[in-house]
């Protein structure tokens, strides 16, 4: 499997369009490298591809990548896009693939049902676009020889649909993580996820590669730098940092382990930080675009 991250960031991107945080002047400046929001491809030949959601800067990130360009008059190596969750920085992007080009949208039925819902989406004509509804824990071949699965994250709704009360450990079909096979190499891909239970380490357990939401080092992060006034909790990202943290919760796992969907607060963006030092004495690396992973 090839695997190209497409883009690193969480949304609102690096930097934000808004924010004036030490990270997002570093990016703007030029002392950081800049990171659009998160998506990732895999290929099993470098000719097609599947995309793992679809960035709201999806046009951008398939331009600077030269295997996602077209081949001829109207094509392209696109012939797949999952959506693991419906949040704006994971669906927005398919509006940027309305131009009448073929290819297949995966996702959950709770998912398709976002889609239904908001009817600007119906620009992605559905004679062109098939939108196949995939179950939990049954599997489909999203490229050819390359098998699929998605499974049950802890998440919650996506921001537009929260209600007064939101409940952030939801179980279900609203948040899901993507278990990737060619029959010798086994990856996941977990953008978003509220907490690390026994069940996840469980169903993580055979991962060769993993990328996992990396969005906030610590849970206060953006309370106390000001920049926004929910926890990471709250948000529905378990934090990287800390004895509940990702790195401690999957400590045990032997898997190459990349963290993507970063907020652009984390410290982990700072390359000469003690925060990037300790995620790579863990064990860990840190997305960025145009990281490109083969197995």
């Amino acid at each position: 499997m090839r695997f190209l991250v497409l883009g690193a960031a969480a949304g609102g991107g690096l930097p934000q369009w808004n924010c004036g945080c030490s990270n997002c002047q570093d990016a703007r400046s030029g002392k950081i490298a800049p990171a659009s929001q998160s998506s990732l491809a895999v290929s099993l030949d470098g000719r097609d591809w599947a995309v793992l959601n679809a960035s709201p800067d999806i046009r951008a990130q398939m331009m600077a990548c030269p295997s996602m360009h077209p081949r001829g008059l109207r094509d392209t190596p696109l012939a797949s896009v999952l959506l693991t969750n419906g949040d704006i920085d994971h669906i927005a992007g398919l509006l940027s693939l309305r131009e009448q080009t073929p290819f297949t949208m995966y996702a959950t039925s709770e998912i398709h049902k976002v889609l239904e819902d908001n009817c600007v989406f119906d620009a992605v004509n559905a004679e062109k676009v098939s939108r196949e509804r995939i179950e939990i824990g049954h599997g489909f071949e999203i490229l050819p020889g390359l098998q699929a699965r998605v499974f049950p994250v802890p998440g919650k709704v996506p921001l537009f649909m929260e209600g007064e009360t939101v409940q952030t450990d939801l179980v279900g079909e609203q948040t899901v993580g993507v278990r990737l096979s060619d029959g010798q190499t086994v990856a996941y891909y977990v953008p978003g996820c509220a907490d690390v239970t026994g069940e996840l380490l469980k169903t993580l357990s055979d991962a060769n590669h993993l990328f996992f939401d990396g969005t906030l080092w610590d849970d206060n992060e953006m309370i106390r730098s000001g920049t926004g006034v929910k926890s990471g909790k709250r948000m529905g990202h378990i934090s990287i940092g800390g004895p509940d943290g990702s790195i401690a919760r999957l400590a045990g796992l032997q898997a190459d382990k990349t963290f993507i969907h970063i907020n652009n607060t984390n410290p982990v963006w700072q390359p000469d930080g003690p925060e990037r030092a300790f995620v790579h004495a863990q064990g860990w690396r840190v997305a960025a675009d145009g990281m490109e992973i083969v197995t």
